[in-house]
C-alpha cells in the first residue's frame, strides 16, 4: 500500500473487556507517519505510561521491544492495511493500568506535531513527536 493511502483517520478496534466503543484512533498525520515508520522499522506498537520522564507521551517502539504485562491495558489495535505481500499491519496501543485508571473516561487521538520526541520512540529522529489529544468518551 502506498504511504499516501494512509493519510486518513484510523480508528482502533475495541479491545477493553465489556466495552462496545473504540478508545483510540490515529489522526491522518499520525497514520501517514506510522506508515513511513513501519516501512523503515517493521511492525510497531505504542505504549503510554504515566511516568515522569516521558511525560505520559505515547511511545512508539518496534513490536516486541517494549514488554507488556498484566500491569498494562490494551486500548486498541490500529489497522494500517496490508503490506505489499498482503500481510495485515496492526499496531497495538497499550497503556499502563495505573494511567488507565486516570484516563478510563477518555477517548484518545494519537496525533503528530513538530518537536523533539523521546530518544526511545522511533519517530524521534524525524523531528516530530507523537502526542495525545483527548476528549471525554460518550456514553
Amino acid at each position: 500500500m502506498p504511504v499516501d493511502e494512509l493519510a486518513r483517520r484510523i480508528v482502533g478496534s475495541v479491545t477493553v473487556a465489556g466495552e462496545a466503543s473504540p478508545r483510540v484512533e490515529l489522526s491522518p498525520a499520525a497514520a501517514a507517519l506510522l506508515g513511513r515508520l513501519w516501512h523503515r522499522h517493521g511492525p510497531l506498537m505504542f505504549h503510554q505510561s504515566g511516568g515522569c520522564c516521558d511525560g505520559s507521551a505515547p511511545m512508539c517502539y518496534p513490536a516486541g521491544d517494549f514488554l507488556t504485562s498484566d500491569a498494562d491495558v490494551l486500548l486498541g489495535e490500529l489497522a494500517l492495511g496490508a503490506d505489499a505481500e498482503g500481510v495485515p499491519r496492526v499496531a497495538p496501543f497499550w497503556m499502563s493500568a495505573e494511567q488507565f485508571g486516570y484516563w478510563r473516561h477518555t477517548y484518545l487521538v494519537v496525533d503528530v506535531v513538530p518537536g523533539r520526541g523521546s530518544g526511545f520512540s522511533v519517530e524521534a529522529p524525524e523531528g516530530v513527536r507523537f502526542l495525545i489529544r483527548s476528549r471525554l468518551m460518550e456514553e
